[in-house]
């Protein structure tokens, strides 16, 4: 067996997982982020894109999450399709939005009074108008994110450069794990469009709070004060136990009214509560009642 080993000065250094070391929400933890975010997205992002349906906000429907790349992104698009890098914040933390040709052209022929038709065949590349059209959209879904998002500056949503090809786009490594948003468009009496928005984690993790649960530690509490509310107004039962007496079952059974029974009161007279003692004490007499004074408590 051979045994290899690292020259002096070129130990390997450990990697370890983001997760692992707590510098970052998991997968599962973005997941659910993300969707609370389609939600508030849905809610939003009508009121941008009014200006495209004539002014009236349109229904926006939310997909759920779903994990890729920018390798499974270029393999489910078939024909034309324009791809925009937009950056978060000030650290320019990068998302893509993906429009594909159909919906766009469809918009494009809505806007010069048509209703809606995709030429057939698809153009090879985008026209002026659907160059312009874009630059709308971005600017629309990038005003919804930054709303979403909170508003703040640490969270500006802004279009940075677009291109038909994912690969000279080169928008971040193409084997980083993505989590990407599907978004559909309703409009009376016009056929849905799409579009899509994919998440780097770091991305989403710095943009989306996601709680994190951490486990809270017990402050020490002190002991209850049965004085204080709401233990002090609780009424309990308290007995005090006269004559504790033994009689034959014979005896019992044959008794009947006008039988006396001898019986001496102890001298200590036990209290108790819910049969357990807890004080002890003698029979006297205050204000023609009779009392039991305590002589000792436990």
């Amino acid at each position: 067996m051979t045994l290899h080993t690292a020259k002096s000065g070129q130990a390997r250094k450990a990697k370890h997982c983001a997760e692992l070391l707590g510098t970052g929400p998991s997968l599962d933890e973005l997941v659910p982020a993300l969707s609370l975010l389609g939600e508030k997205l849905a809610r939003v992002l009508p009121g941008h894109l009014a200006r495209f349906s004539g002014g009236e906000p349109p229904l926006v429907r939310i997909g759920m999450p779903m994990d890729c790349n920018l390798a499974s992104i270029q393999a489910d698009i078939e024909n034309l399709a324009s791809h925009t890098l937009m950056a978060v914040g000030a650290e320019g933390r990068p998302m893509l939005a993906t429009f594909e040709a159909a919906p766009v052209l469809r918009l494009i022929d809505r806007a010069f009074g048509g209703r809606g038709i995709v030429p057939d065949p698809l153009p090879e590349t985008f026209p002026l108008s659907a160059e312009l059209l874009l630059t709308r959209l971005e600017q629309a879904i990038a005003g919804a994110l930054t709303t979403v998002f909170g508003g703040e500056q640490d969270h500006t949503v802004r279009p940075l450069r677009r291109d038909t090809s994912l690969r000279y786009l080169n928008p971040f490594d193409k084997r980083e794990d993505l989590l990407q948003l599907s978004l559909e468009v309703e409009e009376p009496g016009f056929d849905p469009w799409s579009f899509s928005i994919a998440f780097p984690q770091a991305t989403l993790a710095a943009a989306i709070a996601v709680p994190r649960h951490p486990v809270k530690r017990r402050d020490p509490q002190a002991a209850p004060n049965p004085a204080a509310e709401p233990f002090g107004s609780m009424p309990v039962p308290v007995t005090a136990v006269l004559v504790d007496m033994t009689i034959g079952f014979s005896r019992l059974s044959s008794l009947k009214p006008g039988d006396v029974l001898p019986v001496a009161v102890a001298r200590s007279v036990p209290l108790q509560v819910d049969g357990r003692t807890i004080a002890t004490g003698t029979i006297g007499e205050v204000e023609d009642r009779v009392a039991v004074q305590i002589l000792q408590a436990f």
